[in-house]
């Protein structure tokens, strides 16, 4: 089953939306939390080719479903809320609830962008299977695997006299 084509601004959008709403009922690291996820959203979407972006974006998310139960369960109050609060606490659970979902598809989105899920535990790989050889690469939690159109400017070869002055390289020092 092929997922639908979801475009990263709307999900940035509706978890704004829902986050902001959130905000009505929870204050401190609710808030925190999840407009420092949006904001590595933004990054992903400002640049189109980061694995990097899109990556810390996806893991932002899935760190936020688990810290969103936690803070939900913890500062939820059954009696005592308006109905303003309960507005807010109700937008913060759907956006919980969403986040899953978004999940998957800001996953379909690293995929497209060159990302490959390498988790190693042991031997065995995400998809429950043993590997026919070693797998090359870092894996996900690794350094960057950023593919770019963009020639490196760092130089092979070190200088001779990195301490050398003009003198050094055939230029006459300039009197004043």
């Amino acid at each position: 089953m092929e997922l639908p084509t979801v475009n990263l601004k709307t999900i940035l959008l509706v978890h704004w939306l829902l986050t902001t709403w959130g905000c009505i009922a929870f204050e401190g690291p609710y808030p925190w939390a999840n407009f420092t996820i949006l904001a590595l959203g933004v990054w992903a979407v400002a640049q189109r080719d980061s694995i990097d972006a899109i990556s810390l974006f996806l893991g932002g998310l899935a760190a936020t479903i688990f810290l969103d139960i936690v803070h939900i369960s913890i500062f939820y109050q059954r009696t005592g809320f308006s109905d303003t609060e309960r507005f807010g606490a109700g937008m913060a659970i759907l956006s919980l609830l969403l986040k899953p979902l978004s999940c998957c598809f800001v996953y379909h989105m690293y995929r497209e962008r060159g990302g490959e899920l390498l988790l190693h535990i042991g031997e065995a790989t995400t998809c429950g299977r043993l590997p026919d050889r070693p797998v090359p690469g870092p894996g996900f939690l690794g350094p960057s695997q950023e593919r770019s159109d963009y020639q490196t400017i760092d130089s092979p070869e070190a200088p001779t006299d990195p301490f050398g002055g003009s003198e050094s390289r055939g230029h006459a020092p300039q009197g004043y």
